[in-house]
């Protein structure tokens, strides 16, 4: 059985509404959706927190043939929900953020019309939508970006043995139930091969599983963003997320000051919503600046001597990377940062773990204009080469319809 070139209608179910793709969820969802249209039909069932503008709404449709929207619950570690989840089998942010109107509209949707698969955007532990299509065995079901190792990673650095511990209760109440969801669903993606390595040190059986990783439009790259600024640092990503928190943390406590030392003008942006997040913890210095939510991040990425990436936790294949890359900003990361990137050290990137060699190495960029240059030209030929949406759609519809084809074969077997 084949289904190669045949035009499918799917379902594809979101936690983000994908416009605008500002920030790393959405530019996933928004690009792999807008990828799968140009062969399919695509109806789109996402949660909100705030009611889409029109403008936002009128660009999905331009990809999306139907839209429904559900409000989305926020998960709080205090309320009822959360608490009696201690006592569950599930983590605790599913059975809080659970949404009975969400499980409402996909089962009339599934009832309405046939669709021929299901693609749940996971984004993040718990997988995401994927609970919401659990049980129906009839339709191929696909868990799209199902990320696991920011939980993994905050357990090995975290340095109070009770919070240890709830970690690996949390953890271990996680593997179990991703593991559960695996054996029902017909296919998953994730975003790099660690992240693959980690779903099959819990799963080792399953094999409907892909490396889809993240990408750039190289359209909108191009073009006149502005000079560079001298001795100007860029750090793209909401402190709304807790892993560019912890990052942007790491950096001000204990790489700035070595960079400030030598560089006494250098000056730091940080890009990205701040609301609701504790800024007074923060070590901001002078020549430190929290920009905000930027509508276009563009101008401040080229316009700045280099990019950094001290990321400590987190999944994926990194978004900020891309972007600078394809906008020609060196860059200087972690190797966590860097991780499921097909980067090589000092030809690429610069990689620099311990606190003094990232400092180290922001002042080679600073001090270095052909090391600038250099990595500046190979960066954009790795993104041009490796991640472009347009490849990595491609990809994704290949496993799309092999994993439909697989179902369908077994339904005849059977």
């Amino acid at each position: 059985m084949t289904i190669q070139g045949t035009v499918m209608r799917i379902l594809a179910l979101s936690d983000w509404f994908p416009y605008p793709p500002d920030n790393g969820a959405r530019m996933r969802t928004h690009n792999l959706l807008r990828q799968l249209a140009q062969g399919h039909e695509i109806v789109l069932l996402s949660f909100i927190e705030d009611a889409p503008s029109a403008w936002s709404i009128e660009a999905v449709q331009t990809y999306c043939r139907e839209i429904t929207t559900v409000p989305s619950r926020s998960y709080r570690h205090s309320q009822l929900k959360s608490l009696l989840g201690f006592f569950q089998p599930r983590p605790r942010d599913v059975i809080a953020t659970y949404s009975r109107e969400m499980e409402r509209f996909v089962k009339e949707k599934l009832a309405d019309e046939p669709f021929d698969a299901v693609v749940a955007f996971a984004i993040g532990p718990g997988g995401g939508t994927a609970p919401y299509v659990r049980g129906m065995k009839e339709i191929p079901r696909i868990i799209e970006d199902l990320e696991l190792s920011i939980l993994k990673d905050r357990i090995a650095i975290q340095p109070r043995w009770y919070q240890r511990v709830r970690l690996r209760l949390t953890w271990w109440k996680l593997r179990n139930y991703v593991a559960r969801s695996l054996q029902d669903m017909d296919g998953c993606t994730v975003a790099s091969a660690e992240e693959r390595n980690l779903l099959l040190s819990i799963l080792p059986s399953y094999q409907s599983l892909e490396v889809i990783p993240n990408g750039v439009d190289l359209s909108i790259y191009n073009g006149d963003f502005g000079l560079t600024e001298p001795d100007t640092l860029v750090f793209p990503g909401a402190l709304t997320y807790k892993a560019n928190l912890w990052a942007i943390k790491f950096f001000l406590e204990e790489i700035f000051p070595a960079v400030k030392a030598q560089r006494p003008g250098v000056k730091l942006y940080v890009t990205g919503h701040t609301d609701g997040v504790p800024l007074e913890e923060l070590p901001c210095r002078d020549g430190v600046f929290l920009t905000g939510y930027l509508d276009d991040i563009r101008p401040r990425i080229a316009q700045s001597t280099a990019c950094v990436v001290p990321m400590t936790v987190g999944g994926g294949t990194r978004l900020k990377i891309l972007e600078a890359m394809a906008l020609g900003t060196p860059v200087v990361s972690t190797s966590k940062g860097a991780e499921g990137l097909e980067v090589m050290p000092d030809r690429d990137i610069l990689i620099a773990d311990e606190p003094a060699a990232f400092a180290e190495a922001v002042l080679r960029l600073l001090n270095d204009g052909k090391l600038r240059d250099k990595l500046a030209q190979n960066g954009r030929r790795l993104v041009r080469e490796k991640y472009d949406w347009k490849t990595i759609g491609a990809k994704f519809d290949v496993f799309l319809r092999e994993v439909v084809a697989a179902k369908g074969l077994a339904s005849l077997r059977n």
